[in-house]
């Protein structure tokens, strides 16, 4: 399967690259810069496109057959970069994927964006960005499956998570394993159409999900 994948330079994005360089799967990796291209080849990507999520990426997505939506405008951003990437970026992207007739498509959401209102004041911005790309895509047509972690650490993976459409703790899963996550819902036909919350657990990956 050739993927698209934005946010391919973020820490959750390069670690899926690394994943998918030992699958059966192609990794098109969305670059703002040229020299992003060379490091994250490197790293497993089959080839790099350049393109820009607040505007049109119609070219960078031709030819691809599901897309991994794993940016971000990370923590250091305001509100406006928030709605920019996490809800309109995305958003953009749901539609051009629809469009163009891809029909698989993959959201790195986060715990409790459903209910942003619940949330720590400081993230209720980014968790509405977020509850309202999710909900877009629900509405899209396509065959979704939007990926809720909980805290991102950089910790080593363990390979072993916890899933659940609705997890009752918070609790903290390193980027390695949600990477580990997102390849797996790749080949797993009972995450189509389904939300999930994933925490660091006692279940190995594909397990987890396969229990869903």
């Amino acid at each position: 399967m050739h993927v698209f994948i934005a946010g391919a330079n973020g820490q959750i994005g390069q670690h899926l690259l690394q994943e998918m360089a030992n699958s059966n799967h192609e990794a098109r990796a969305l670059v703002r810069h040229p020299d992003q291209g060379p490091e994250l080849q490197k790293l497993g990507a089959t080839e790099t496109v350049l393109g820009d999520l607040e505007h049109d990426c119609s070219e960078a997505m031709r030819g691809c057959d599901a897309v991994i939506f794993t940016a971000g405008s990370g923590p250091h951003t305001g509100p406006d970069k928030t709605i920019d990437v996490d809800q309109d970026g995305a958003i953009r992207l749901v539609d051009t994927a629809r469009a163009m007739g891809i029909k698989r498509f993959i959201m790195v959401s986060s715990m409790r964006a459903e209910e942003p209102e619940k949330g720590p004041e400081k993230l209720q911005h980014y968790l509405r960005a977020k509850r309202n790309a999710d909900e877009h895509l629900k509405n899209s047509g396509l065959n979704y499956t939007i990926v809720r972690p909980g805290r991102l650490t950089n910790d080593d993976g363990t390979g072993k998570v916890a899933v659940s459409e609705r997890l009752a703790s918070f609790a903290e899963i390193p980027r390695q394993d949600v990477a580990r996550v997102l390849l797996a819902v790749l080949d797993s036909d009972n995450t189509d159409n389904r939300v999930f919350d994933v925490v660091s657990g006692d279940t190995p990956v594909v397990d987890a999900l396969a229990k869903l």
